[in-house]
């Protein structure tokens, strides 16, 4: 079948430095991937054009990169199964929220700086054991899916939080501190959770559910961000924005039966942070403006009382 490829090309070296596309038309079969068809234009048609590749087989996580605008393996993604219905190219670009090298090779230190920034290592304590250290089986299931991240860093591509606060620790790195909060093994919980409860840790997370998408080993980074949220507050570490936020959205829904948005942010920051009351007041100006202030007397729904038994019932199986 005939394919058409628009690449995203940048050399820093040339005297072209402006990121641009360029289009590449060739013949490959029904089965070829999309690494297939860059390895033949790099080979026979183009030896300009940059890309990292090793296994081919969905493991080494080297050729993370958006097709079509969005992030996956160039390996495991089947070229016709990106064929735009309209017949034009697929578009295949670098991997997203990492600086860029050349064409599409970028530069993963900022991923690796955030991911050792949780110290991804056990920190046991006591005496260390004549082999090695031990854990049941049963206490480590919940971990099975986590453990097969490969750092692809698909997840990281697509962060919507990233893309405008690079403070954010990023999905890939806190799916891997949950790997060892959740070990038995660990020791070093608490304070693994404390520095999690900090300004770009797991309150930054808008749960978009993108990096969940794009993963492709199913290790679904926001679903282990929420559960580290949990343990966050488990361990009661509660006086944060985040945490507070997530209270009383709970708090709220549970005994009216839905949100009320005019305490939330009250409750959310603290009625005595002067700061950030002030700051939001540009909000409810434009709020107001387009007729999206909440109502000041809120009001329960009719049959609240069933959302409350819910709540209840699910909070007395904890």
């Amino acid at each position: 079948m005939q394919v058409k490829l628009n690449v995203r090309r940048y050399d820093p070296e040339s005297t072209k430095t402006v990121a641009h596309f360029q289009e590449y038309q060739m013949e490959m079969d029904d089965s070829s991937t999309i690494l297939d068809a860059l390895i033949q234009i790099r080979e026979d048609m183009d030896g300009t054009l940059s890309l990292r590749c090793s296994c081919r087989s969905a493991i080494c996580g080297s050729c993370a990169m958006r097709v079509n605008g969005e992030a996956g393996l160039a390996c495991n993604t089947k070229i016709i199964d990106m064929l735009p219905k309209d017949g034009s190219a697929i578009t295949v670009e670098p991997a997203g929220n990492l600086p860029v090298i050349k064409d599409l090779v970028v530069d993963f230190q900022p991923f690796w700086k955030n991911v050792k920034a949780v110290e991804p290592w056990l920190q046991p304590e006591g005496e260390e054991p004549e082999t090695e250290y031990l854990a049941p089986d049963e206490d480590m299931l919940h971990l099975a899916g986590v453990v097969s991240c490969i750092l692809c860093g698909a997840c990281v591509s697509d962060c919507t939080v990233l893309e405008v606060d690079e403070n954010f620790l990023g999905p890939a790195a806190l799916a891997k501190s949950y790997r060892f909060v959740g070990d038995p093994r660990d020791d070093a919980q608490e304070e693994r959770l404390s520095n999690l409860n900090k300004p770009g840790g797991v309150w930054d997370c808008t749960r978009c559910m993108k990096c969940v998408e794009v993963c492709p080993k199913g290790v679904a980074p926001m679903d282990r961000i929420m559960a580290l949220r949990e343990k966050v507050m488990e361990a009661g570490h509660e006086n944060t924005n985040g945490a507070r936020h997530a209270n009383a959205f709970v708090d709220s829904v549970k005994h009216s039966g839905w949100l009320d948005e005019l305490k939330l942010p009250i409750k959310s920051f603290g009625i005595f942070n002067i700061k950030a009351m002030i700051g939001l007041i540009p909000l409810a100006i434009r709020s107001q403006r387009a007729g999206k202030v909440p109502p000041i007397i809120h009001k329960k729904l009719p049959g609240s009382e069933n959302i409350k038994r819910i709540f209840d019932k699910v909070e007395g199986k904890k």
